[in-house]
């Protein structure tokens, strides 16, 4: 596809943002694939380190890993604490990372390590990944809902400054949890169930719930959850175009969760080990695919050409994550 001036120029000019990447949080990864990010011209990507199937420690044990790579290699990647310091990393040339975490057994019962994963970087932490947790709900779970532990840590992130993040999240905890928080919340990265109908999207009372607290839903790109088999820029373009006509602009982001290879020995029959995260009938046989970090330039374009505005098309790529962040990171 033929890319516009306006595109290039919101690309050179603009925060491009992935809220999410996708591959295994194991220090086995090989943190040099996120070139892929940089060649891309992305300029922000928030690292998950953990999510609820691995135990705490290997969440400490990749966090530590991660941090220590990326610091180790100054003259591309830059960890990033404020958005004073990602438009610096940006006029470097350099990626801008935090980590995130997917579900809150990361935090072992213990409400101070909420405060110890921010020192170290993390930014957002997931209420749950897809089952039940001691905060709240997964969407794959028959949930309880937001539980006294999941208020005392939407307390402790909004004190900090961070993402209360519902993505994974089961309808009754996101709701609770987003009528709860006295910050804006977001989902990291999930697609409108009105589109496709998975277990793990959304539904439009939860989409509309989110841009109430002033928060923001960002796309996801994985085939299963996207519909149609589909991973295509034209597809990426039908899930924001929904967002965009039901919430408005200023409320859509994109968090791709694209992941690359990583050979972590055993992962695979610790996947088999749990069916009930990836229930069978939600996660039938066959391949995952994902839209790819290159296709942030022709998604911008495929959204001008479909009559998106200049302004929609910067606030989606970027533009309104950098607006929260402003305003919840501290």
């Amino acid at each position: 596809m033929n890319v516009s001036k306006t595109a290039r120029t919101i690309f050179d000019s603009e925060i491009i943002w992935d809220a999410h990447s996708g591959f295994m949080p194991d220090p086995a990864a090989d943190l040099n694939n996120l070139k892929i990010w940089r060649d891309a011209g992305i300029d922000y990507l928030s690292i998950d380190v953990g999510f609820d199937l691995l135990p705490w420690e290997q969440t400490v044990r990749t966090l530590a890993n991660f941090r220590h790579w990326v610091l180790s290699n100054p003259q591309h990647y830059t960890l990033v604490s404020s958005v004073a310091e990602i438009r610096k990393a940006k006029a470097e040339g350099k990626l801008a990372i935090t980590f995130d975490i997917e579900g809150m057994n990361a935090l072992d019962g213990r409400i101070e390590m909420v405060e110890f994963y921010h020192q170290l970087g993390v930014r957002q932490i997931l209420f749950a990944y897809n089952r039940n947790n001691l905060a709240g709900g997964g969407c794959h779970d028959v949930e309880t809902g937001l539980t006294a532990f999941g208020r005392e840590v939407i307390d402790e992130m909004n004190r900090l400054g961070m993402f209360v993040d519902v993505t994974h999240t089961g309808y009754r905890t996101s709701m609770e949890a987003m009528e709860y928080s006295n910050r804006p919340v977001i989902f990291s990265h999930s697609n409108p169930k009105a589109l496709c109908g998975h277990g793990r999207n959304i539904t439009d009372d939860q989409i509309k719930a989110c841009a109430r607290t002033g928060g923001i839903v960002a796309i996801v790109g994985l085939n299963r959850f996207l519909g149609e088999g589909r991973t295509d820029s034209e597809r990426l373009a039908d899930h924001i175009e929904y967002l965009a006509d039901l919430i408005g602009p200023r409320h859509v982001g994109i968090g791709l969760d694209y992941a690359f290879p990583v050979d972590v020995e055993g992962i695979d029959s610790v996947i088999a080990d749990n069916p009930q995260f990836w229930p069978k009938d939600q996660y039938p046989e066959g391949a995952t695919s994902y839209s790819a970090p290159g296709q942030m330039l022709e998604l911008a374009e495929v959204l001008l050409r479909r009559g998106q505005t200049e302004r929609a098309v910067r606030d989606i790529m970027g533009g309104n994550f950098m607006r929260l962040a402003t305003e919840i990171w501290k």
